[in-house]
C-alpha cells in the first residue's frame, strides 16, 4: 500500500480534471486547449473543472427525466434549398418514434396549449373579436369576416413578428408530421452518413451563412483569418465551429468499432483513429486544435443563456403529470441553475452590437438571418438520426441566442423572467432543446478528456 494514499487520490483527480498535463507527440490535437478561451475571460482549465465536477453529473441525471427526454420534432419537412437527393438507408440512420400512449399526458397537454397560443395570434379574427366590445345595436356591430387572402396575410405578419425574436425557424406546432422521439432510445452516435451529401450540409453552412471569408476542402472554414473580423463575426463563426466540433466528438465517442481480427460482434465506443482524422493538425491543415478550442467557447455562450434565464426557468412547472418526478425535476433544475449561477466568468453578451446604432442593428439582423438559415439547412440532412440531433442542437443554440438578446438590458447581470411573458416566452420545445444542447456540449468536453487519456 502507498505511504501517501491521499496524495495518490489528489494526483488522479488532477489528471482527470486538468488533462493538459499530458505531453508528447500524441498531444498535438490538444495543443491549443490551454490559456484563455478566445473572446472570453476564463481559461480552458476552469471550464473543464467546472463542467466535469459540477455540471456534467447533474445534467446527465436531469436529461434522463421524462420532461427532457421526449422531443417533438418534424423529420419530414422538405429541404428548402435543394431537392432531397441522398437519403441514408442504413439502419443506424433510422429514428424510432414514440407511440402516443408512451407520452405522458402532461407533456401532450403542454404542447397542445403551446400550439394553440402560437397559432392564435394578435392578428387573428378570434383575438380581435375577444378584445372588441359587443354592441347592442346592429349599426354598431363590426364585420368580423376574414377572407382567405387576409388570413394568409395574418400568418405572414405573425411569422415576421416571430422572426424578430427567434434565431431559429421552429417546426409548425400544428403539423401532422410532428412526432415525439425518445432521445434516450435514439442516442447521437456515428451512423455512417458521410460523403457528398453530408459535406454539402456543412459547406453550405460555412460558405453561405458564416462571416468567415476563407474555406478549406473539408467543409470546415479556416480559423486562421479571424484576426481581421469584428467581434460579432468571430462570435458567430466560433459558435458554429464549436457546435460542429461537439457533433464530431460525439460521432468519434460513439463509433461502431469492429471486433479485432473480424471475430465477434461490433461494439459502440470511442474510436481513436476517427478522432485523429477529424482533429489532428496533420489531417486538418492545422485547424483541428483550434476547432477543439471553439467547443469551449460555444459551451460558454449556452451556459450564459441558462444563467440569464434562471428567474424564468425557476417559475416553470416542468409538468408531465407524474407528481413525484415533477417535484424531483423542479428541485434538480433549481440545483443545476444555482451551480450555473456560481460560475464566476460568464460570457458577456453586452460587448456585442455596440458602436454606431445603425450598423449594430444591421449586423444583428444579419446575425439572426444567418442563424435562421442554418436552422433551415438542418431539414436538408439525409440521415434521420443526424437530422434529429442537428435540429435539436441548432434549436438549442437558437434558444440561447434568443435569451441572450431578450429583456430590457443585456450583460452579465441581466435576466429574463416569467413576469414578462407578454414580451418573452419559451415554448416547451425551446426549453427541452436548450437543456439538451448544453448537455451535448457538456458531454463533448468530458469526452475530449477521454480521448486525451486514450491518446497518451
Amino acid at each position: 500500500m502507498s505511504r501517501y494514499p491521499c496524495l495518490a487520490v489528489v494526483c488522479l483527480v488532477f489528471v482527470f480534471i486538468y488533462p493538459r498535463s499530458f505531453t508528447g507527440a500524441t498531444d498535438k490535437c490538444f495543443c491549443k486547449l490551454q490559456g484563455e478561451v478566445d473572446d472570453c475571460s476564463c481559461t480552458v482549465d476552469s471550464v473543464i473543472s467546472f463542467n466535469n465536477l459540477k455540471l456534467y453529473p447533474r445534467l446527465q441525471s436531469l436529461l434522463g427525466k421524462k420532461f427532457f427526454r421526449y422531443f417533438k420534432v418534424n423529420l419530414k419537412r422538405p429541404c428548402p434549398f435543394w431537392s432531397d437527393d441522398s437519403r441514408c438507408a442504413m439502419k443506424d440512420c433510422h429514428v424510432d418514434k414514440c407511440k402516443d400512449e408512451e407520452i405522458p399526458e402532461g407533456i401532450k397537454g403542454i404542447d397542445k396549449e403551446s400550439a394553440f397560443n402560437s397559432n392564435h395570434n394578435k392578428y387573428s379574427a378570434e383575438t380581435q373579436a375577444g378584445e372588441a366590445c359587443e354592441e347592442e345595436y346592429p349599426l354598431g356591430n363590426l364585420d368580423k369576416t376574414i377572407s382567405a387572402e387576409q388570413g394568409e396575410a395574418f400568418k405572414n405578419w405573425t411569422a415576421y413578428d416571430d422572426a424578430q425574436d427567434n434565431f431559429c425557424e421552429l417546426d409548425d406546432e400544428l403539423s401532422a408530421d410532428l412526432q415525439y422521439v425518445d432521445l434516450l432510445l435514439n442516442p447521437e452516435r456515428y451512423t455512417g452518413y458521410k460523403g457528398a451529401s453530408a459535406q454539402r450540409i456543412w459547406s453550405t453552412i460555412y460558405n453561405e451563412n458564416c462571416f468567415q471569408p476563407r474555406t478549406s476542402y473539408s467543409g470546415y472554414r479556416s480559423s486562421s483569418n479571424t484576426v481581421g473580423m469584428c467581434l460579432e463575426e468571430r462570435v458567430f463563426y466560433r459558435t458554429i465551429s464549436g457546435l460542429h466540433t461537439s457533433i464530431n466528438v460525439h460521432l468519434c465517442s460513439y463509433y461502431l468499432n469492429q471486433a479485432k481480427n473480424g471475430y465477434g460482434p461490433a461494439t459502440w465506443g470511442p474510436n481513436k483513429e476517427e478522432f485523429k482524422r477529424r482533429f489532428d493538425p496533420e489531417t486538418t491543415l492545422g485547424q483541428g486544435p483550434q476547432r477543439l478550442k471553439n467547443l469551449y467557447f460555444t459551451f460558454l455562450v449556452e451556459l450564459r443563456a441558462l444563467a440569464k434565464a434562471l428567474p424564468y426557468l425557476e417559475q416553470e412547472e416542468f409538468y408531465t403529470g407524474n407528481e413525484d418526478e415533477d417535484n424531483e425535476v423542479r428541485s434538480a433544475v433549481t440545483d443545476l441553475l444555482e451551480v450555473v449561477r456560481s460560475f464566476p466568468e460568464h460570457f458577456d453578451e453586452s460587448r456585442l452590437f455596440q458602436g454606431d446604432p445603425q450598423q449594430a442593428t444591421k449586423l444583428k439582423d444579419e446575425f439572426r438571418t444567418h442563424f435562421r438559415n442554418i436552422s433551415r439547412i438542418m431539414d436538408c440532412v439525409g440521415c434521420d438520426k443526424c437530422k434529429l440531433w442537428g435540429k435539436l442542437q441548432v434549436q438549442g443554440m437558437g434558444t440561447a441566442l434568443k435569451i441572450l438578446f431578450s429583456g430590457d438590458t443585456i450583460g452579465p447581470e441581466s435576466t429574463v423572467d416569467a413576469q414578462r411573458k407578454g414580451s418573452f416566452q419559451l415554448r416547451r420545445t425551446e426549453i427541452v432543446t436548450l437543456f439538451n444542447a448544453v448537455g451535448r456540449l457538456s458531454s463533448s468536453i468530458k469526452e475530449v478528456n477521454t480521448f486525451r487519456q486514450l491518446l497518451r
